[in-house]
């Protein structure tokens, strides 16, 4: 009686880690090297460097973080899935889930998960995003839900979410310190276009000066660290 062939082995799905942060990449590669079929395949601190390892890697998983050295994780979403629209994405962040969970998802991503989480529900949320699944806290899950039955004017929403990605990444610049020069160049904007940001953001947040704004953007990072 002829033995039945052996089911090959499933295949190893590839994952790139991006997070300025050494021993984050460090504890997610441990924690991802002790499950079958998952492997790390490259690692990344900046937006130049994530787009320079997905060209050569092309892996099957792109953990993002939404703060970056030289960018923002919501604008590396958005070219890694111009460049490749099958990619799985997952954000891992410590950033406030009511206000980044939806923009990650519209940039292209499939899961959102803070950093607070990420020690018991990482492996989880990896498996499920490479499944094509969404994968959000419960709580993040019922606003989205919420909003799409009731639509966003229902909702009592932080006022930083009513900012525009640009402008959040112009306000979480402020609140780091940097000054308008400074953010210009980080951000490849012209001065005079971080100034209309800036005026926008304070008109958003009903702030007055600049220095009401920079006392709000300054907060704004402490509660996100």
């Amino acid at each position: 009686m002829t033995q039945p062939s052996p089911r090959p082995p499933a295949p190893t799905a590839r994952i790139l880690l991006v997070d300025d942060h050494p021993l984050v990449r460090e504890g997610l590669t441990l924690r991802i090297s002790r499950q079958p079929n998952l492997s790390v395949c490259g690692e990344a601190s900046t937006l130049a460097e994530a787009l320079q390892q997905f060209e050569q890697h092309r892996p099957d998983l792109v953990i993002v973080d939404i703060t970056l050295k030289d960018g923002n994780g919501l604008d590396l979403i958005q070219r890694l899935k111009s460049r490749e629209p099958a990619v799985r994405i997952l954000v891992l962040s410590m950033h406030d889930e009511s206000v980044y969970a939806e923009r990650a998802l519209r940039a292209g991503a499939l899961g959102y998960i803070n950093k607070q989480e990420a020690r018991e529900l990482v492996i989880d949320a990896i498996l499920r995003v490479l499944e094509g699944k969404l994968y959000l806290s419960p709580a993040a899950q019922e606003r989205l839900l919420t909003v799409a039955s009731r639509g966003p004017e229902e909702l009592l929403r932080p006022a930083v979410s009513t900012l525009t990605n640009r402008e959040l990444e112009v306000f979480e610049a402020i609140g780091r310190g940097l000054t308008t020069s400074e953010i210009a160049k980080q951000l490849h904007l012209s001065i005079k276009t971080v100034e209309t940001h800036r005026q926008r953001v304070k008109a958003k947040l009903n702030l007055t000066t600049s220095a009401e704004l920079a006392r709000e953007a300054v907060q704004w990072v402490l509660t996100q660290s």
